[in-house]
């Protein structure tokens, strides 16, 4: 330890440095690895002793993305064996998907370029099509698992996004939709609790998907939030039951189109003026009031307000509580699909053009693996108090009266 406190001191006294606690983070974890692989070999650096049980075989540098910036480390090698330092098991799993991926693309003969480039980057030259097999069946096994596992109890609210990936298809490239669904059920904690690739245009393909979830036991479902996509509305309404509660977020975006850029600020200033209300019938009245207001001036714009109010304002009929995280899917602080298809995105964009639906599967169903588990860490998400609301009449708690005295 006298070298580790050596390197410390050394820090210490740079402290003025701007990148001083970066610089702190990257010497701490690499003493953590260093003692890690230490108790692993048996022994310590250029130490003899009878208890060895193998040698260090150089290092291997990885980044690790922090609050306080990109760390550089060094993750020692071993001879015989290997070994992963603990605190990035988190990103293994996907990250062995997206190395299955590329192997994939590659053996494949869909190779290009770029693939070729991420693959030597990679050190995976030379890796057998039988490596390959058995890496993807491993990484199929647990995505599987999570993404077809049963859903118990009640979902009052369900939320569903699109994020559109390129795949190959007999020769082509097509854009296809990864739909990623997020329910919260009546304990205020959130799931992921569905992934499906297609065409998000056809409403046979969202009422497949619907049809799916609910076979797996997602139920009591009362609000569903997404964006206008064709067929989507009629699919809740026939599958579900359910309200259907068009993003915020994308409506404004489609409701500004109608007005000349100049203007955007002025337009959505006054469209906001709907969302601000305290309850459902004041957001009605001042939403018809402004639509009314903008009939003269941009008359496009207010028959659109006209053909989409109820949709837009559909969560102003739920819970208080619950109202700011029901609006949208996008854009909001606290949602539960903005970071998580930020994720989704970033490490797509590395693949570029998928092999086949298994590989997006493979790969974003690791990463929603993944971000559910830290989800199942933290805190609810939603107030469990206002549920009550939501569950139906024999759900709630029976009250009993004493009998009357004789």
């Amino acid at each position: 330890m006298t070298d580790d406190s050596m390197a410390l001191a050394d820090l210490l006294q740079k402290a003025g440095d701007g990148d001083f606690l970066r610089s702190v983070a990257e010497t701490v974890l690499q003493m953590l690895m260093e003692a890690d692989v230490e108790g692993q070999i048996g022994a310590g650096r250029h130490e003899r002793s009878a208890e060895r049980l193998t040698h260090r075989n150089g290092y291997r540098d990885r980044t690790l993305d922090t609050r306080l910036g990109t760390l550089n480390l060094r993750i020692p090698k071993l001879r015989q064996g290997s070994y992963f330092p603990p605190f990035l098991e988190a990103r293994k799993t996907s990250e062995k998907a997206l190395v299955a991926v590329i192997q994939e693309a590659w053996i494949g003969g869909v190779s290009t370029r770029r693939v070729d480039e991420l693959v030597q980057a990679m050190g995976l030259s030379g890796i057998s099509k039988s490596t390959v097999s058995k890496l993807c069946r491993d990484i199929d096994e647990r995505v599987n698992a999570f993404l077809d596992r049963p859903l118990e109890g009640e979902w009052p609210y369900l939320w569903l996004d699109a994020t559109y990936l390129k795949q190959r298809e007999g020769g082509r490239i097509v854009s296809v939709a990864a739909i990623i669904a997020v329910a919260a059920n009546t304990e205020g904690k959130r799931e992921i609790v569905g992934l499906h690739i297609g065409p998000s245009e056809a409403e046979v393909f969202w009422s497949d998907f619907l049809k799916t979830l609910k076979a797996r036991g997602l139920k009591g479902v009362k609000l569903v939030i997404s964006d206008a996509h064709e067929g989507l509305k009629a699919a809740i309404a026939r599958v579900m039951g359910a309200t259907w509660q068009r993003c915020r977020v994308h409506w404004m975006r489609n409701a500004l189109a109608y007005v000349p850029k100049a203007q955007n600020s002025i337009a959505a200033a006054a469209l906001r003026q709907a969302f601000l209300q305290p309850d459902a019938e004041a957001a009605h009245q001042a939403f018809r009031h402004v639509a009314d207001q903008m009939r003269d001036r941009w008359p496009k714009l207010a028959a659109f307000m006209d053909a989409s109010e109820h949709d837009v304002l559909a969560y102003m009929g739920f819970p208080a509580q619950h109202r700011t995280k029901l609006h949208s899917t996008k854009l909001h602080s606290t949602n539960p699909l903005e970071r998580l298809n930020k994720e989704v995105k970033r490490r797509a964009d590395v693949v570029g053009i998928f092999p086949n639906e298994a590989s997006i599967i493979r790969l974003i169903g690791a990463v929603l693996l993944e971000q559910n588990d830290e989800w199942q860490t933290q805190n609810r998400y939603m107030q469990v108090e206002a549920m009550a609301e939501l569950l139906p009449n024999e759900a709630a708690p029976a009250i009993t009266f004493p009998p009357k005295a004789a």
